[in-house]
C-alpha cells in the first residue's frame, strides 16, 4: 500500500459552546489539516505514472476545502441569538455555521468525508489546533 500526505493552513476563529473553561470564550487558531490518502497500484498513464496522484491535485482539493474557513468565525449552529449573528453579519464579519461543534476532533472527521466526497481513499486526516495538540481520525 502506498500513501501520501499534504497539508495546508488556515486561521479561523472559534468557541465551544457549553464548555466550561478558557475556550467557552471566542478565541482564534492557526489550524493545520494534514491528509494522508492510500492506494495499492500507482498510475500508469504518462501524466501521472509511478503516482498515487499528482500532489499538485491533491494540495489543490485540500486547500479548496480550507479556503472556506480562512480568516472566519467558525461556529455551531444553535449556539448564538439570531441578534448576534446579525450583528456580526452587519459589521462585515464572516462566518462558517456548522452542524457540529467546532473540536479539532470534529473537524478531523469532517475533512476526512469531504476529501473522500473527492474521490480520494483517505487513509487519516491530522487537525492541528496548536503545533502541540492535534486530532486525528481514519476508519482503520
Amino acid at each position: 500500500m502506498y500513501s501520501i500526505k499534504t497539508s495546508e493552513s488556515f486561521d479561523a476563529a472559534h468557541f465551544l459552546s457549553g464548555y466550561q473553561g478558557k475556550c467557552s470564550n471566542l478565541h482564534g487558531h492557526r489550524w493545520k489539516v494534514e491528509v494522508t490518502i492510500c492506494c495499492e497500484q500507482l498510475c500508469e498513464n504518462e501524466q501521472h505514472r509511478g503516482m498515487c496522484t499528482d500532489f499538485s491535485i491533491l494540495k489543490n482539493d485540500l486547500k479548496s476545502l480550507t479556503d472556506v474557513f480562512d480568516h472566519k468565525f467558525m461556529y455551531e449552529k444553535g449556539t448564538l441569538k439570531p441578534a448576534t449573528i446579525a450583528a456580526l453579519g452587519d459589521e462585515g464579519f464572516e462566518m462558517v455555521p456548522l452542524d457540529f461543534r467546532p473540536t479539532a476532533e470534529n473537524l478531523a472527521v469532517y475533512f476526512y468525508n469531504e476529501m473522500k466526497k473527492k474521490g480520494y481513499t483517505v487513509k487519516n486526516v491530522d487537525v492541528y489546533e496548536t503545533p502541540n495538540n492535534c486530532a486525528s481520525y481514519s476508519e482503520q
